[in-house]
C-alpha cells in the first residue's frame, strides 16, 4: 500500500492550486495596465465626420487626437457598399479603458454604424454604408484591433468578437506582421499612432504607471 504521507510527485506539485505553488508555476497576477482606446472612421462623404464625431465623444468622452482625413485607396473592399470616394480619420479617446472593455465597445460601434446609416445615407445615391467604425487600442509595445471575423492570427476575446495585434512598437517606431493591413503601414496612419502613443505615455506618468522621462 502505498504511503499517504509520501511527498506528491512533481507532476501534482506543479497543478497544485497553494497559493505558493501557484505564484511558482503560475506566476504573479498583476493589475493589467490600462489601454488607449481610438476608433477609426470609414466614410463615404467626408461632410459626415462631424456628426461621427459628436457620437464618438458622447459615447466615450473627449477626444485628445485625431487624424488628417487620409483617402482610403488602399483596397476596394468596401466600395460596393460605401461607393469609390471613402475617406479614413482616427481619433482618440482621453479617458482610458481596461482592455477587456474591447469586445463590448466593438459591439456597440457595430450598433452605433446602424443608427448614423439612416441619418447619413443620402436617397440620391447607392451608398448602402456609409459610415463604418473600428475600434482598437494601443498598450505601450502594440496596437490591437477588434474584428468580428475569425483568422488565424485573431483570438477569441468573447461575444462574438475577436482581437488582433495588429503592430508592434519597436526601435522607435512601429513594425508590421505579415497580416497587418496596408494602410496601417502608411505614414499617415504612423504619424497618427505614434502621436497618440507620446500622449498615451504621458498619462500614464501623470498616474505614476511609468517613470517620469
Amino acid at each position: 500500500m502505498a504511503d499517504e504521507t509520501a511527498a506528491p510527485s512533481a507532476y501534482l506539485s506543479w497543478i497544485s492550486f497553494s497559493d505558493s505553488c501557484f505564484m511558482i508555476s503560475m506566476g504573479t497576477i498583476r493589475q493589467f495596465t490600462p489601454v488607449k482606446l481610438f476608433i477609426g472612421v470609414l466614410v463615404s462623404n467626408n461632410k459626415f465626420i462631424p456628426q461621427v464625431q459628436e457620437r464618438l465623444a458622447a459615447a466615450y468622452g473627449g477626444i485628445d487626437h485625431r487624424s488628417d482625413v487620409i483617402p482610403f485607396d488602399f483596397t476596394n473592399y468596401y466600395e460596393a457598399e460605401m461607393g469609390d470616394l471613402i475617406d479614413r480619420v482616427f481619433f482618440s479617446f482621453e479617458r482610458l479603458i481596461e482592455a477587456d472593455q474591447l469586445p463590448e465597445i466593438k459591439r456597440q460601434t457595430n450598433q452605433l454604424e446602424d443608427e448614423l446609416a439612416p441619418l447619413l445615407r443620402n436617397p440620391r445615391l447607392t451608398v448602402k454604408r456609409p459610415v463604418n467604425l473600428d475600434p482598437g487600442y494601443i498598450e505601450q509595445a502594440k496596437v490591437v484591433l477588434a474584428s468580428t471575423k475569425n483568422f488565424y492570427h485573431r483570438i477569441y476575446l468573447g461575444g462574438g468578437i475577436f482581437g488582433e495585434v495588429t503592430m508592434h512598437f519597436k526601435n522607435n517606431t512601429y513594425q508590421f506582421f505579415p497580416w497587418t493591413y496596408p494602410d496601417y503601414q502608411s505614414k499617415d496612419y504612423q504619424d497618427f499612432f505614434l502621436r497618440m502613443r507620446q500622449i498615451f505615455r504621458s498619462q500614464l506618468r501623470t498616474m505614476c504607471i511609468i517613470d517620469r522621462e
